[in-house]
């Protein structure tokens, strides 16, 4: 699976901060924390330019995609993807990983400058203005300290399939493998101990994803090839989760809600049936029920671009992107609260990479893609 069809929880400050970090309690009735105490608290403010200076792989919009700020030069052409794009606990600090380059910007992402080259990662903020940066499958690894001085790191494993930070401790990190064996440092990356045992056995194991809880790093999930596995306790032992199918499925993304984490997102394709869905679970992962099938009206492919909304758990967004016939990108949204999906797009070739402000989760930074 392409890293640019990965999950990207952790692509938001919240994802190296505690939930009461992210804005505090939960609306029961909206789903929603508080928008106005986040901004507060990490002292970011929402971009005030018209248009992003340094970059054209990144861009913003104020309106869930029906406008795009425009981008300095020309269109992203070629072969480009934009993997990584965090926002860090630094007030307006902001980390993208673009073909081999690590772009920084300290004004809420309307000026960019690249800082450093590295292989294509994904990236995973952490406390302290730190981030990870990670090869899907791979075993690129990267502590990035300062949002700009790269410590490269030997990975535990030769593919992971995810990474997960403590929020209190930016130097506690967890990432898990294939087979959904987890390891763990203390020290930022530099030394790793096994913990827990797999989560899949026995010769013909195909893993998709590993996904941490943003908020607890002992709550993981593991995708695979017949279905999806979850444990609360650091990876001693895991429990199948129900729901996706009457026989098996193939758990390709999932994602843990930063506003409420009894709230798991879930896409995957059903074997009986072999229809894509986005699954639902409210009790933390153990059971998931379809709230979006594809149709002709919501393009699903294996492995999408998920993204969870950072303040309110009834709230994803996804999208599908392509060059043929200059198709361009959809960006959806589907608000469980009212049971729909709707839709934006644009001319570029994908988005690889969303992350929210911290400053208000209406204002959501793309990473561009370009294929052709």
């Amino acid at each position: 699976m392409s890293s640019s069809r990965k999950v990207l929880a952790a692509a938001v400050v919240c994802a190296a901060m505690s939930l009461s970090a992210c804005g505090g309690g939960k609306d029961p009735q909206s789903g929603e924390v508080g928008e106005q105490q986040q901004g507060a608290l990490t002292g970011w403010t929402v971009p005030s330019c018209t248009k992003v200076i340094g970059t054209n792989a990144i861009t913003f919009t104020k309106d869930e995609g029906a406008t795009l700020t425009p981008v300095s030069g020309t269109a992203l052409s070629g072969v480009a993807y934009t993997h990584g794009l965090v926002a860090l606990d630094t007030p307006n600090t902001m980390l993208a990983s673009h073909n081999g380059k690590l772009l920084k910007s300290t004004n809420a992402g309307c000026n960019w400058t690249q800082v450093n080259t590295l292989d294509s990662v994904t990236l995973t903020a952490a406390q302290g203005g730190r981030a990870y940066g990670w090869a899907e499958n791979g075993s690129s690894l990267y502590r990035i300290d300062g949002a700009s001085t790269l410590v490269p790191l030997v990975s535990p494993v030769s593919n992971i399939l995810g990474l997960g930070v403590d929020p209190a401790n930016g130097l506690h990190v967890r990432v898990g493998d294939s087979v959904g064996q987890l390891y763990e440092s203390f020290n930022g990356g530099v030394s790793w101990t096994a913990v827990g045992v797999p989560a899949a056995t026995g010769d013909l194991v195909l893993g998709y994803t590993v996904a941490f809880d943003p908020s607890n790093l002992d709550k993981v999930f593991y995708g695979q090839a017949g279905g999806a596995r979850v444990s609360t306790n650091g990876g001693a032992t895991w429990t199948s989760v129900t729901g996706l199918s009457t026989t098996r499925a193939n758990a390709f993304t999932i994602v843990v809600s930063p506003a409420d984490n009894q709230v798991v997102w879930l896409e995957a394709m059903d074997l009986t049936t072999e229809q894509r869905h986005i699954y639902r679970s409210t009790n933390g992962g153990l059971s998931f029920a379809p709230v979006v099938t594809e149709s002709a009206d919501v393009t699903l492919t294996n492995g999408i671009l998920l993204v969870a909304h950072p303040t309110n758990a009834n709230v994803i967004y996804f999208e599908f992107g392509t060059h043929f016939q200059q198709y361009g990108t959809d960006i959806y949204k589907y608000d469980h609260a009212v049971g729909t999906v709707t839709k934006t797009h644009n001319a570029n070739d994908g988005v690889s990479s969303i992350a929210f402000s911290p400053a208000s989760p209406s204002v959501l930074y793309f990473g561009l893609t370009s294929t052709n």
